[in-house]
């Protein structure tokens, strides 16, 4: 349970409540993030809008760097609710959900690509306190993603760092999206799963 609680649909307004059940149709529940964060409805909507276009512009890498190296960020700084949220998306997008499992070894893993082993060296270093990033960490990444790629994964990795400790901050647990998408169901607005 968060240290402060969501935000009920009763509570929050008819355009929250709107924002809800767009959320619930495209989810099966409404992230409980958002739910809490309607506590300040400004901080609400400047999240949700940013969310949407952090989305739509993020293009220029492949799917699977992008997503496992916001993956691991979650896993780095510990936010259960981020890892779960995640698995869901992934599986969602087709990406191979199984090698989550093994992600902490994914410097000798085959499980991940040449490539995704330098995002995801590079999502530690930035995620490190202090960071760890390297000169020549940054030129590899140049070299395999070029400028806007690199530009890419490290506002993805800083925007998911941001996330990640303000869910883990504020209680925000894993709500069950990613159990529910396994079997086919959707989490019900408590977390637990619904058909």
């Amino acid at each position: 349970m968060p240290r402060i609680p969501a935000v009920p649909p009763a509570r929050a307004g008819r355009a929250g409540r709107l924002a809800y059940r767009v959320l619930r149709r495209r989810f099966g529940a409404v992230p409980e993030p958002f739910a809490v964060e309607r506590h300040h409805r400004g901080l609400f909507w400047a999240s949700l809008v940013a969310e949407i276009a952090w989305e739509r512009a993020a293009t220029r890498l492949p799917a699977s760097v992008r997503e496992l190296a916001v993956y691991r960020t979650a896993t780095v700084v510990g936010c259960s609710w981020c890892v779960d949220f995640g698995a869901m998306l992934q599986r969602l997008s087709g990406l191979d959900v199984e090698r989550l499992t093994r992600i902490d070894e994914y410097a000798s893993s085959p499980s991940f690509s040449a490539p995704e082993r330098l995002a995801l060296a590079y999502a530690d270093a930035v995620t490190a306190q202090p960071m760890t990033v390297t000169d020549e960490q940054v030129a590899a990444l140049r070299a395999e993603f070029g400028d806007a790629g690199l530009v890419e994964l490290t506002r993805m990795i800083a925007v998911e760092n941001m996330r990640a400790r303000s869910n883990h901050a504020l209680g925000v647990t894993d709500q069950g999206f990613a159990a529910a998408c396994a079997v086919g169901q959707r989490p019900s607005r408590d977390g637990s799963s619904i058909a």
